[in-house]
């Protein structure tokens, strides 16, 4: 197997096994599901108390630069849509062509379901285009992007990207499920 298939492999191992799983049966309601006031969410455009909101459609993520400190909680809507244009979208776009994704031009998704065809769309063209890159692709850094490191250190980054996003996501969901001590919820 080549550098880039193991590289890859990494990936869609936990992908597979892990966190997409975890994500069958979302539900509206568990997107949106604000476990602490102030919590950070996709919203309809114009109801943010945010600082900033970004997105060009009819829903926005809650935002602010600088971040405040500490951070706010966010949701799993909010933490979907870092994973597909913050951890995703940003780097296919430099790294392997097509449309360029920008957080403040995105289309937030108002439903789970729109969400998670978005991040498996941005997932596959991110997976697969970690499969083409050569040994020497690997070593260099990338032609594009604001980041000057070889290309395999920015795949490394976005695995851990996604596991460790993957994990408060899963968590989450757990937590939605246990609320109030009372039995899992059925997904």
């Amino acid at each position: 197997m080549t550098r880039s298939g193991r590289l890859a492999e990494q990936l869609d191992w936990h992908w597979h096994k892990n966190l997409r799983p975890r994500l069958d049966g979302l539900t509206d309601e568990e997107y949106f599901w604000e476990p602490v006031r102030g919590c950070w969410n996709i919203r309809p455009r114009g109801t943010s108390a945010a600082p900033m909101s970004e997105g060009s459609g009819e829903w926005t993520m809650d935002f602010a630069s600088p971040g405040p400190v500490p951070a706010p909680v966010t949701t799993i809507a909010w933490r979907l849509a870092h994973i597909i244009v913050g951890c995703l979208g940003y780097r296919v776009g430099w790294y392997f062509g097509g449309q360029d994704v920008e957080s403040g031009t995105f289309a937030y998704a108002g439903t789970a379901d729109e969400a998670l065809k978005q991040l498996d769309e941005m997932y596959g063209r991110w997976n697969s285009g970690v499969r083409e890159l050569s040994d020497a692709d690997l070593e260099s850094p990338p032609a594009v992007g604001p980041e000057r490191f070889p290309m395999e250190n920015r795949v490394l980054h976005v695995n851990r990207e996604l596991i460790h996003h993957g994990a408060e996501i899963s968590l989450l969901r757990d937590l939605y499920r246990w609320q109030g001590g009372a039995a899992p919820h059925r997904v």
